[in-house]
């Protein structure tokens, strides 16, 4: 079992003291999708959201998840987020939305967090935007795909 390192010896948790890591540029792509009736999916695609431009709406606060991780994970670290990304693409065989979101920092600590954070936050706002259309929405498959950078190197999720 690899150690935990958000643990100490005694089992308290802690933040992970970075300082002696090497600043290194760092990349994480996180995924997810939201399931829906196609009717919904329609209804996103035409554009007829009372409530206004749903991947707009989302992808924005998406951003805003990411750059706000550190409040909302106790143990995260802060981090000087250089690039966000984050695409909503319609699946017609879901049906639904695919998420994806890339994030990049120059730092001593991954972004992976920010990327998950990022795709979740925006496929809660999906189903925020939506709910009156379809409460059977089906939030998924939200998980790292891909990080490079550090100590660690590169991963990259099995298809």
């Amino acid at each position: 079992m690899p150690d935990l390192t958000h643990f100490d010896r005694s089992g308290a948790a802690r933040m992970v003291d970075v300082s002696g890591k090497p600043v290194t540029d760092r990349v994480a792509v996180a995924e997810g999708y939201v399931k829906m009736q196609a009717e919904t999916l329609d209804i996103i695609m035409k554009e007829k959201v009372g409530k206004g431009d749903v991947l707009g709406v989302a992808r924005l606060a998406g951003i805003m998840g990411a750059k706000r991780t550190a409040d909302l994970v106790p143990l995260c670290h802060p981090l000087p987020i250089a690039a966000i990304s984050l695409e909503l693409a319609p699946d017609d065989t879901l049906p639904g939305l695919r998420l994806t979101a890339t994030v990049r920092t120059t730092g001593r600590t991954g972004v992976e967090m920010e990327a998950l954070t990022s795709v979740s936050i925006a496929a809660l706002t999906v189903y925020d935007m939506l709910k009156a259309a379809d409460r059977s929405m089906e939030i998924g498959g939200i998980r790292l795909a891909l990080k490079e950078g550090g100590k660690s190197g590169r991963y990259e999720a099995r298809r």
